[in-house]
C-alpha cells in the first residue's frame, strides 16, 4: 500500500476497532460494542470510492448499521481528521495505575484469559498482539471446558486443535510467547471438567466454579477443596464467585480457611480477578489467603483485547493488602512460572 495514499477502508476499521478496544476496556454494554463491529463489517462490503464519497458528503448515516458515532469515527478516519468521539472515549475509560503502579510493571503475563475459541470477542492471534502491546511476555490462554456450554466450551478436540494454532503463532511470535491453558470448571463432586491426559498437555489450569453457586457452606467448602488439591490445578480462579457491578451477585458461602490452608498446602495460587464488576476475592479474603500462605496470581479474565489493561486494578489491590511481590507468580518469566506449575504436579 502506498503510504500517501492509505487505503480508506482499512483506516476507517482501524478506528472502528480501536473504539471497540476502549469501549471494552470501560466495560461498555455489550450493544453498544457490536455497533461499532457492525459498522466495521457493513463499510468493509463498500467500494473505497463510495466510502470516500459518502465520508466527505456526509451520508454514511444513510446506510443499515451506521449511526452518529459510528459515522462520526469512519469519516474523521477516512478524510484523516482527529476524532473527539475517540479522544474522549481514550480519556474516560484510561486505566491509571494507583498505589500498585511499581507492581502493575512488575507483571511479565496475564493467566487468565479467554479468546472466540469459547466466549471471548477477540481470535487468538488479536489477543496475543494486544498482549503483546502492553510490554507482556506472555499470554496464558484459558478457554472455558466443555461443560459451560453457554460459553462454547472446549471439547478434548477442540482444545487439542486449539494447542495447534498456539504452537503456529509460537513459532511467528518469538520470543513472545502464548502458554496454553485452561478454565476449567470444577464440577459439583470437586472433579474437573476435562480428562488427566489433557490436563498434562496444559502449561497452566485454572478451575473456576461456575454452576450451583449458591451450593450450602459445607458442599461447596469440599467441592472447592477437592479442585484445589489436584495436582493439575495451579490456580484457583475468581474464589467467590460474586459479581459487584450492575445486578450483582452474591458470593458463594464457604469456609475460606479450609480453602486457603488447601490451596497453600498443594501449591495452588488464589487468583485477584481484575475484572472490575468481579474485584474478586474480597480484600479480607485476599488477606486471609496471604495469611495462610498462599501464593497469588493478579489476572485479568480478559474476554476482549481491551479487558487485558485491568491488570493495574490487581496490583492495586495487591498492594493495599501488602501481597509481597515474590508471592505473585506472575511477576516470574514464562520458565520461571512454568518451573512453578510443574513442582506441584
Amino acid at each position: 500500500m502506498d503510504p500517501l495514499h492509505p487505503d480508506p477502508t482499512e483506516q476507517a476499521v482501524q478506528a472502528l476497532t480501536e473504539a471497540v478496544r476502549l469501549l471494552d476496556r470501560s466495560l461498555a454494554p455489550g450493544q453498544k460494542v457490536r455497533a461499532f463491529q457492525r459498522a466495521a463489517a457493513t463499510i468493509q462490503e463498500l467500494d473505497p470510492d463510495e466510502l470516500c464519497e459518502r465520508a466527505g458528503g456526509g451520508t454514511l448515516t444513510d446506510l443499515e448499521g451506521i449511526g452518529s458515532s459510528t459515522g462520526s469515527v469512519i469519516s474523521d478516519a477516512v478524510l484523516g481528521r482527529p476524532n473527539a468521539y475517540l479522544s474522549d472515549l481514550e480519556t474516560r475509560t484510561r486505566v491509571d495505575p494507583g498505589v500498585g503502579a511499581s507492581l502493575a510493571a512488575q507483571l511479565k503475563g496475564d493467566c487468565h484469559t479467554h479468546t472466540t475459541w469459547s466466549d471471548g470477542g477477540a481470535p487468538l492471534e488479536q489477543m496475543a498482539r494486544a498482549a503483546m502491546a502492553l510490554g507482556h511476555e506472555y499470554l496464558v490462554v484459558t478457554d472455558h471446558s466443555a461443560r459451560l456450554t453457554i460459553a462454547h466450551g472446549l471439547s478434548a478436540e477442540r482444545l487439542s486443535e486449539q494447542l495447534g494454532a498456539i504452537a503456529t503463532l509460537n513459532e511467528q511470535m518469538a520470543p513472545f510467547r502464548i502458554l496454553t491453558g485452561m478454565e476449567v470448571d470444577i464440577l459439583l463432586d470437586g472433579s474437573l471438567d476435562l480428562a488427566d491426559e489433557m490436563l498434562d498437555r496444559l502449561d497452566v489450569v485454572v478451575a473456576s466454579v461456575h454452576s450451583k453457586l449458591a451450593m450450602p457452606r459445607e458442599e461447596m467448602t469440599r467441592r472447592m477443596v477437592l479442585a484445589v488439591a489436584s495436582p493439575h490445578v495451579d490456580i484457583l480462579g475468581h474464589c467467590t464467585g460474586r459479581k459487584v457491578v450492575g445486578h450483582g451477585r452474591p458470593p458463594s458461602d464457604f469456609d475460606p480457611d479450609m480453602v486457603f490452608a488447601a490451596c497453600a498446602q498443594f501449591g495452588t495460587a488464589v487468583e485477584i480477578n481484575c475484572r472490575p464488576e468481579r474485584q474478586d476475592p474480597p480484600e479480607e479474603l485476599l488477606s486471609l489467603a496471604l495469611g495462610w500462605g498462599c501464593d497469588i496470581a493478579i489476572d485479568t479474565d480478559a474476554h476482549a483485547p481491551g479487558h487485558l489493561e485491568w491488570l493495574p486494578y490487581g496490583a492495586d489491590k495487591a498492594v493495599r493488602c501488602g501481597v509481597p511481590v515474590e508471592r505473585i507468580v506472575n511477576t516470574r518469566d514464562a520458565d520461571d512460572l512454568l518451573a512453578w506449575t510443574a513442582s506441584h504436579n
